[in-house]
């Protein structure tokens, strides 16, 4: 029998996030991807994902997707097999990152959206992708999520509460990845949650920045294997 996983996307992505994953691991898991483009908390799109779900699930999140994952895991922990958490932090953001993220939304305030700008993108994917098909399916999405889902999505990781204190109730198999390239949410947050919570598994994925599931999805895919098994 297939085994449901809820996916849920990270800031300015959609199920193209999640494709070559999904493909992957299409002999064992019934997937879902959450709609996380409609609402302007974390809180609203975890209700709004328990929603849609099945009764039962393993829940996966990278980057926003995973801020969106620990809040389910505070309004339903009942209802989750496994977490995966990838690229993503448990800490609420810098004041500098905050005023980073308001700046975004007053670019679009003056007609500047563009999806994913070349700054952004050389965050996002490691050096070796930039110019390449996968940058351009990475500016593509960013595209189809378009400006008003951005700016909804901005504001909620803007109001989101600190998670640290909350890592220790955990207590389902948790995979914990991160790209060994990730600038965004660097390793050593990654290494953080890991040491928070009880019983999880650290991976990093070489040869990938901030979307390991697009630049390096082989590496997911058996540690993905490996963390449903378990």
């Amino acid at each position: 029998m297939h085994q449901p996983v809820v996916f849920l996307p990270g800031l300015i992505c959609d199920a193209r996030l999640w494709r070559d994953v999904i493909d992957g691991l299409a002999d064992r898991v019934a997937p879902m991807v959450a709609d996380l483009r409609l609402d302007d908390t974390i809180a609203a799109m975890a209700s709004r994902t328990l929603a849609a779900a099945p009764q039962r699930f393993a829940l996966a999140g990278l980057s926003m997707g995973g801020y969106v994952a620990l809040e389910i895991m505070r309004q339903a922990p009942d209802r989750v097999t496994h977490l995966a958490l990838f690229d993503t932090s448990a800490r609420a953001d810098t004041e500098e990152r905050r005023e980073t993220r308001r700046k975004g939304i007053e670019m679009i305030g003056q007609g500047k959206f563009i999806g994913v700008s070349r700054g952004l993108l050389g965050q996002l994917v490691a050096p070796h992708h930039l110019g390449t098909p996968l940058a351009e399916e990475v500016q593509a999405m960013s595209e189809r999520v378009g400006e008003q889902a951005y700016i909804r999505q901005q504001k909620a990781i803007l109001g989101r509460i600190d998670s640290v204190p909350h890592l220790a109730d955990i207590a389902v198999p948790t995979l914990v990845g991160v790209g060994m390239l990730d600038k965004m949410t660097p390793p050593e947050l990654a290494e953080e949650m890991a040491q928070h919570i009880p019983g999880a598994d650290l991976v990093r994925f070489p040869e990938a920045a901030h979307l390991p599931t697009m630049e390096n999805p082989a590496s997911v895919i058996a540690a993905m294997r490996n963390w449903l098994a378990r």
